[in-house]
């Protein structure tokens, strides 16, 4: 039970939400009915049919994966697509697949067709998803002892989003998602934290939105039920992730024939009035170096301006603020790139876990297309490769690029370079997520490692990676 305190914070947040705007002028809550009105439709005309057929015994597993991927790609309605959702899946679908995993498709499909079918009542939803994560460490721990690398590993915490997904989608009014995003924004609002029990706390997440119903249903003076409460917490989520990066300071402008770095001396020694006092403090835990990157990212011309006025380009200082934030994460870095040959523009090693990184930082206005120089890279990442595994004795390494966006063109390229070098994997990295990773490891350093269990598993998936994935997989 909310306190009265928490119930006047949590109509606050309602009341942001049924205030909130889009950019063209119309309120949020009025869009997502038509939002909600398709995600029952596509549940009602996709989603059912396909799960009701698995859950039968009528469709095998690989097409029910295949099946749930491509809807939520057509009809992104449920944020299904991130690392607790289908990369989840496809991992643990990815063990019923190596032969040294030590479980068949014939052994995984049952537990996986009792977890997710719709629980009867709350200790059934209790018994289903505590059964489901003992299963998943079970498995974890039979991986690693048929000496398999840990990073082959799933993370239980994943379970409560992944099971409450398909039990939403049979009973939208009953089972509310677990979204990571949502528990954020009820801890900073002092709403409720999660204990060590996943079962405990879905069913205590879920008694919170049935609480949160009624309260902004007659707060609120028009009808909520569990869609609209996910909406309030998106909204939130929304707005916190754009406020995490604090501004970039401009730089001081050098007046006429003095030396830019003479500017900025001057302009610190001069006596400023003094600021007003913030409405709120700061709560950002990104430095202004890594800060800046998604305004560099996108060639920001006042930053290319002031790049060339300190004597570099945009492109090169780009690269050397991506290889501060690798650094601030903890790995073992190393600057590459200008004047030495056909070289990635970096790399980031991390000898306790036995992996590397190899990045390439790449300032695009709209969007990075991998076909233009595919080859180059391909060629120098197996140079690059080679001589880690050789000199090293690394269990894996990842190929890494750093851009503003990514052009929809990146599925062959990334297919070539994993079957002509001694790459694991590609991960193309949207500047917000690593922007969201420097957040993550100074908010939390002891919760987020470099391992398996934290940021290694991020490179673990080919494809884009990108500020909201990085943010639901490291909450």
């Amino acid at each position: 039970m909310l306190t009265q305190e928490q119930k006047d914070r949590a109509v606050q947040l309602m009341q942001e939400y049924l205030a909130a705007k889009n950019p063209d002028g119309k309120k949020c809550w009025e869009e997502n009915i038509t939002f909600d009105a398709e995600r029952r439709e596509v549940i009602k005309s996709k989603l059912m049919p396909l799960l009701a057929g698995f859950l039968a015994g009528e469709t095998p597993l690989g097409e029910f994966k295949s099946g749930v991927d491509s809807i939520n790609k057509s009809h992104n309605c449920w944020g299904f697509r991130g690392f607790n959702g289908q990369m989840f899946f496809n991992m643990l679908f990815n063990w019923t697949r190596e032969p040294n995993y030590g479980i068949s498709v014939e052994e995984f499909v049952p537990p996986l067709q009792r977890a997710i079918a719709a629980p009867q009542d709350e200790a059934a939803a209790k018994a289903q998803l505590s059964e489901f994560a003992d299963f998943v460490r079970r498995q974890n721990e039979r991986i690693v002892e048929l000496g398999n690398p840990k990073s082959r590993c799933v993370n239980p915490g994943s379970v409560p989003f992944f099971l409450s997904y398909f039990w939403q989608v049979q009973a939208p009014d009953v089972w509310p998602v677990y979204y990571k995003s949502s528990v954020t924004i009820l801890g900073d609002a002092n709403l409720w934290s999660p204990g060590e029990d996943l079962a405990e706390n879905y069913l205590a997440f879920k008694h919170l939105h049935e609480e949160l119903v009624q309260l902004f249903t007659t707060t609120g003076k028009q009808p909520f039920g569990l869609y609209e409460v996910e909406h309030v917490f998106w909204l939130k989520h929304g707005l916190a992730a754009k406020s995490e990066a604090p501004a970039p300071v401009e730089p001081a402008k050098a007046p006429k024939g003095q030396e830019p770095a003479k500017a900025l001396q001057v302009e610190s020694a001069k006596t400023t009035t003094p600021q007003p006092a913030p409405e709120r403090l700061p709560d950002s835990y990104v430095p202004p170096i890594v800060a800046i990157l998604p305004r560099m990212a996108v060639n920001d011309p006042a930053l290319a301006t002031a790049a060339k006025n300190t004597g570099t380009s945009l492109e090169r200082a780009f690269e050397k603020h991506v290889h501060a934030a690798f650094t601030i994460l903890g790995y073992d870095t190393l600057l590459l790139g200008q004047g030495q040959g056909r070289v990635p523009d970096g790399r980031a090693l991390d000898e306790d876990n036995s992996y590397a990184v190899i990045w390439d930082a790449k300032v695009r206005t709209d969007g990075y297309s991998m076909g233009t120089d595919d080859r180059t890279i391909r060629e120098y990442i197996a140079t690059q490769s080679r001589e880690l595994k050789r000199r090293r004795s690394l269990r894996n390494i990842y190929y890494v690029l750093v851009s503003s966006t990514f052009k929809d063109d990146y599925e062959e390229a990334i297919r070539a370079i994993k079957m002509e070098t001694h790459v694991n994997e590609v991960c193309l990295i949207q500047v917000d997520a690593l922007v969201a990773m420097v957040e993550a490891k100074l908010r939390d350093p002891r919760q987020v490692d470099l391992g398996s269990s934290g940021l290694q598993r991020l490179f673990c998936l080919s494809g884009i990676l990108t500020g909201d994935m990085v943010r639901e997989a490291l909450a």
